[in-house]
């Protein structure tokens, strides 16, 4: 079974969501007692895109985040490394524009959504900085950011009893429904290294984005942060664009 170490290389990484692709969404509600879902909504209310309005959904997976977006009339394009789950969303819905891509280096323009949202991928990514300021060049001037990520619970009896499922009841579970176990012992120890709610806005506003907030769900298990790519935002030479394709 391919497991990512927490060095997070890409290569290990997209094989190691390759592996899990099939039965990734049925896994993942399993061991969120269901609680995906909610975060799923509470996400696509806070990136509060309109009818017309073009949405880069980042770590896409299957395709599942992107489906409300599209449904409401706004176009969205599901973007990930990992063909594998790729595959299982264009055979679910071929009418989406599934896009392969790093988020460390983005396949689009300058400016060419009116928001991004990456759901628990961003602590995938080796360079969180680098894939943030990726979205920040990808964003139009006054665009939006809405990162929904696993982080700390902020009640400390809460904290605990969290980290022990993490590392002791999650492998069981995932043991129980999945047939590759051990990617889900990489999820739990990448969750237990993330950083929490306060270091992660420092790091929003590192990459410089502005109006940088947040809001906990289900106690702190997963905080949603938001924040605006400034009018004026200085991209510098390093966020000029991707660099041209091979040819």
């Amino acid at each position: 079974m391919p497991r990512a170490t927490l060095e997070k290389q890409p290569h290990e990484v997209a094989r190691m969501f390759d592996a899990i692709a099939r039965r990734y969404d049925l896994t993942n509600d399993v061991i969120s007692l269901g609680q995906d879902r909610r975060w799923r909504t509470a996400t696509i209310r806070a990136v509060d895109a309109l009818p017309g309005d073009t949405v880069l959904d980042l770590a896409a997976g299957t395709g599942t985040s992107s489906e409300p977006f599209d449904a409401a009339g706004v176009r969205v394009v599901p973007c990930d490394f990992s063909v594998g789950m790729l595959e299982v969303g264009k055979a679910r819905r071929p009418d989406l524009p599934f896009t392969a891509g790093d988020a460390m280096r983005l396949p689009f323009a300058d400016a060419s959504f009116d928001a991004v949202t990456i759901s628990f991928g961003l602590r995938n990514v080796a360079d969180t900085t680098a894939a943030l300021r990726e979205m920040l060049r990808v964003t139009r001037p006054g665009g939006r950011l809405v990162v929904c990520e696993f982080s700390t619970p902020s009640w400390a009896p809460f904290r605990t009893l969290y980290s022990e499922y993490l590392m002791r009841a999650l492998p069981p579970v995932a043991r129980a429904v999945s047939r590759e176990p051990d990617a889900y012992v990489y999820l739990a120890e990448s969750i237990a290294q993330w950083p929490d709610q306060h270091g992660l806005a420092r790091l929003v506003r590192r990459a410089g984005w502005r109006d940088v907030a947040y809001r906990n769900l289900s106690g702190g298990i997963v905080a949603l942060h938001r924040a605006t790519r400034p009018q004026d935002a200085d991209l510098g030479p390093d966020l000029a664009g991707p660099p041209p394709a091979d040819k």
